[in-house]
């Protein structure tokens, strides 16, 4: 399972022999800034669905088998509107007994496991990249966040300048594709379609704009 990590993911959770993450000395519910990025440790409870062919009377088998799938269940969910966006699970913690489905003969595990999440926070002040440039503003990318306008109204000082290679620019600096940006989060909100929180982001304060 290929991860998906924001530049600034600590550089301590590395997988053991089982497959797991090891667990980074914060306490649940605990937040710890790495660079510019607010990371958190949330304690969850899934349901893993186990296949017939995949289940084994082993149980250091059995375990990888829901390991595996718990990965997957993670990367495909992406993220969720009260914990942010599912960076890496931390810890296995415990697997209850398992219920059959009669149809298919899949077990259903309750389990519960640690992971660390990122969840946008208003005012926050994060670091991205310029993906697009528009006449009206700009949308940018930080980490595993997709979603992030900012506005030519935020950029007063700011001039679109059209042609090929469209960027933004002022007598000191421009905004072009690629730029690294930092910004300040303004506002966000859930989009349970896609998944993922679009953000409004401002270059109006102290040591913003590009880097």
């Amino acid at each position: 399972w290929t991860q998906r990590r924001p530049a600034t993911e600590p550089n301590h959770l590395r997988r053991d022999l089982a497959g797991e993450r090891r667990q980074p000395q914060v306490r649940r519910g605990a937040a710890f800034r790495s660079s510019t990025m607010v990371f958190l440790q949330e304690e969850m409870s899934w349901n893993v669905l186990i296949s017939p062919d995949q289940l084994s009377p082993k149980g250091l088998l059995l375990r990888k088998s829901i390991i595996v799938r718990l990965l997957e269940d993670v990367t495909n969910r992406k993220a969720s509107k009260e914990h942010g966006y599912y960076i890496a699970v931390n810890e296995l913690k415990t697997i209850s007994e398992g219920k059959v489905r009669e149809l298919t003969g899949d077990v259903l595990f309750p389990v519960t496991f640690t992971c660390i999440t990122q969840r946008p926070m208003k005012g926050e002040i994060l670091v991205g990249s310029v993906e697009k440039i528009l006449k009206h503003g700009v949308f940018l990318k930080s980490g595993p966040i997709e979603s992030i306008f900012l506005s030519e109204k935020s950029m007063s000082d700011y001039k679109y300048m059209g042609g090929e290679n469209p960027m933004f620019m002022n007598d000191h600096s421009k905004l072009e594709r690629d730029t690294a940006v930092r910004f300040k989060v303004m506002g966000f909100r859930w989009m349970e379609a896609d998944r993922q929180f679009q953000l409004l982001a401002s270059l109006a304060g102290d040591f913003l704009g590009p880097l």
